[in-house]
């Protein structure tokens, strides 16, 4: 069982809870150890269960997925924690990543892909929805965000020449594979440049360093050592 995931599900629908419990107890790696209705219930959900993987919902009555993100995240021993949402571009996906969400998905998602972001976030790769990046994007680089005073990035000026092109090409969604093939580096080499950017920025994850390659404020982030590349 060393291979399997486990994963709790946090969502105030119990229709939508139930929907997730069944495609994911049809798949052999992955093991739905608990369902709580609100993020109040999440701190000792995941101290009973010590789930791999998170599935929480944003809109809660009590505690919102954003709060009990943070407060999880906060842990050195943190569970990754997959925001779901039923909208295309909810107004917290910025505060969600900068809480140390490791993904972000739709909840209308095909079941195939809902499957595939949880691997991935437990794998340590953050995920979002195309639908979501896109969006995202189009939040930060856009006529609006465009219109607002001037700042290419929120990175350090004292960076040096590689580092920097690394966290541009982190900053335009790029994965490491195709960074390595624009920066002509192996997959190795992009990879200890993320960590060494994530360990120098106090990141927890390549989203985050994406939101600040693109100028967005994390100062509403975490201060948990980061883990992912």
């Amino acid at each position: 069982m060393t291979d399997t995931i486990s994963v709790l599900i946090v969502d105030d629908d119990a229709l939508v809870r139930a929907g997730l419990a069944m495609i994911l107890r049809g798949v052999p790696d992955v093991r739905v150890v608990a369902e709580v209705a609100d993020g109040a219930e999440v701190p000792a959900a995941v101290a009973q269960h010590r789930p791999d993987v998170v599935l929480m919902d944003i809109r809660m009555v009590k505690v919102d997925g954003v709060t009990a993100t943070r407060q999880l995240r906060s842990r050195p021993d943190a569970p990754e924690v997959l925001i779901l949402t039923t909208f295309d571009l909810d107004e917290h996906v910025v505060d969600a990543l900068q809480a140390g969400a490791s993904g972000f998905l739709v909840k209308d998602t095909a079941p195939e892909e809902i499957v595939r972001a949880v691997r991935q976030v437990a794998s340590g790769e953050p995920t979002l929805s195309p639908r979501v990046t896109r969006q995202l994007i189009a939040q930060i680089t856009g006529p609006a965000a465009r219109a607002r005073p001037a700042r290419a990035s929120g990175l350090p000026a004292d960076l040096a020449e590689r580092e920097r092109e690394v966290a541009r090409l982190v900053g335009e969604g790029m994965s490491n594979t195709q960074i390595g093939e624009e920066l002509f580096l192996s997959v190795a080499t992009v990879k200890a440049y993320v960590s060494r950017l994530l360990a120098r920025l106090g990141l927890d994850n390549r989203v985050q360093l994406a939101l600040l390659a693109n100028g967005v404020d994390l100062s509403g982030g975490t201060e948990r050592p980061p883990r992912h590349n």
